[in-house]
């Protein structure tokens, strides 16, 4: 072959950051192909989208497919330049003067085929050295994967811990003006029980806020662990064949420990203590409700915003709870436009419900299924997330790290002060209170619940 078009050849097959033959190529949407390893590990905030390392045009890298043609034909590449390795005089058996076609795994030498059933080695394991190069680079590729994905999720975990570590003071003082103001609604003999509870909820806090500090440097750290053991598999995946079996070692076992012990975010709870005379003051206000049961496939738990702040990563990526034909809403039949009311539902044990009241607007698009958002819903959620229960609030979107109602939960609107607030019923505690919302009369009752 002309030695230009057999250079032209070797380039194609090339990749252009770390200028070896490819290994797990992917081509990206411009057309431009890369290592895989090579174009993961310059990214280094794993992006959604970044530029082409050739054309500088912006691409995503997610579900990126391994290019099979450029494969075979890399390692098509790679077998050529075994066999002329081998071919040459200095590596020709010194005795049998033929040439080394096999690799014995027992003591990682190449031996010539009448050496490898010599009465030394015909015990031993041997196998072509072409297909044990590529058998050892296919078992690296395969740990790089799994390396990459506990990187990602680490990265996402990370995130997650940064996120609530940036909002966790302001989330506690949230909380702190809530149960206050909840206390001046009380008679004054409330007030040790106020101030222990205050402090109580202070110290909490101040524990939590060091244990997302820690838990994020854990994380940081085993961020850098992961990487480095990424780079050292690709390394030794781009080393020549030989190179690479000899070298082999226990490199796969070392890969395998660093995915043990991956640090997990925390399980955050900042609960309060009890109110004394809570239910009884809000008992004042209490109406019965009349819900009407509908089959629905509501949106309430398809929200974007919260699957970012439960999970710390991109929309794309995150998991998210979508209902199911088991679903349903129940609106109440009852409309509100001023004054005070208090009712209560029973979640019990289960998880996916969500509980408070809406506007007319709302309402309506949400039967008519145009809405996503939570514009005009005034409501307390609770959504299961693998092992987890997370509770938030919307309008606006929020998380509470407080422990999941196991019983009944009471409902507080004020029309007049601009508040719904949420209360554990079995605990006596506020679980949360919505400040200034907007509402628009009339406002309706809603329950939403996914049996699963």
């Amino acid at each position: 072959m002309n030695s230009r078009i057999l250079q032209a050849f070797q380039r194609e097959l090339t990749c252009p950051i770390c200028m070896n033959y490819f290994i797990d190529p992917v081509t990206i949407d411009c057309g431009h192909s890369f290592c895989r390893p090579c174009f993961y590990l310059n990214w280094q905030d794993f992006p959604i989208l970044t530029q082409c390392f050739e054309c500088i045009k912006t691409t995503q890298h997610r579900n990126l497919k391994t290019n099979i043609r450029l494969k075979k034909m890399a390692s098509l590449a790679r077998k050529a330049s075994l066999w002329l390795f081998l071919s040459s005089e200095e590596q020709m058996c010194g005795i049998h003067r033929e040439t080394k076609k096999m690799f014995c795994e027992v003591d990682k030498s190449l031996l010539c085929l009448l050496c490898s059933s010599s009465q030394e080695h015909r015990d031993h394991r041997h196998c072509p050295i072409e297909w044990a190069a590529e058998e050892y680079r296919e078992n690296l590729l395969k740990k790089m994967q799994s390396l990459w994905e506990k990187a990602c999720e680490n990265h996402r975990n990370l995130n997650m811990e940064t996120t609530r570590t940036r909002y966790w003071k302001d989330y506690v003082n949230l909380r702190l003006e809530a149960i206050r103001a909840e206390y001046q609604k009380m008679p004054a003999f409330h007030h040790e029980e106020e101030k222990h509870n205050l402090e109580m909820l202070k110290k909490k806090g101040k524990d939590i806020f060091h244990q997302l500090h820690l838990s994020k440097a854990k994380m940081a750290h085993r961020r850098e662990i992961l990487r480095g053991m990424y780079a050292e598999l690709k390394k030794m995946c781009h080393k020549p064949d030989v190179e690479l079996l000899q070298g082999f070692g226990d490199i796969l076992h070392r890969s395998e420990s660093v995915l043990l012990h991956m640090p997990q975010p925390l399980n955050l709870e900042l609960s309060a203590g009890p109110i004394t005379g809570l239910r009884d003051r809000l008992n004042q206000f209490r109406v019965d409700i009349t819900l009407h049961h509908d089959e629905a496939n509501s949106h309430i738990f398809q929200y974007g915003d919260l699957r970012t702040i439960c999970i710390g990563c991109n929309h794309q990526n995150a998991p998210h709870t979508t209902a199911t034909p088991t679903s349903f809403l129940a609106w109440g039949a009852q409309t509100f436009t001023s004054g005070k009311y208090y009712w209560e539902v029973h979640v019990g044990d289960s998880w996916n419900w969500a509980f408070g009241v809406c506007n007319k607007y709302w309402k309506e698009n949400n039967q008519n299924d145009n809405i996503y958002g939570e514009e005009g819903l005034f409501s307390l959620a609770c959504v299961k997330n693998d092992i987890q229960f997370s509770l938030f609030t919307t309008s606006p979107l929020a998380l509470q790290y407080v422990p999941r109602p196991t019983s009944h939960v009471g409902l507080f609107l004020d029309c007049e002060a601009g508040t719904v607030s949420f209360v554990d019923v079995n605990q006596s505690s506020l679980i949360y209170t919505i400040p200034n919302c907007s509402f628009s009369p009339p406002l309706r009752p809603i329950f939403c619940c996914i049996h699963l």
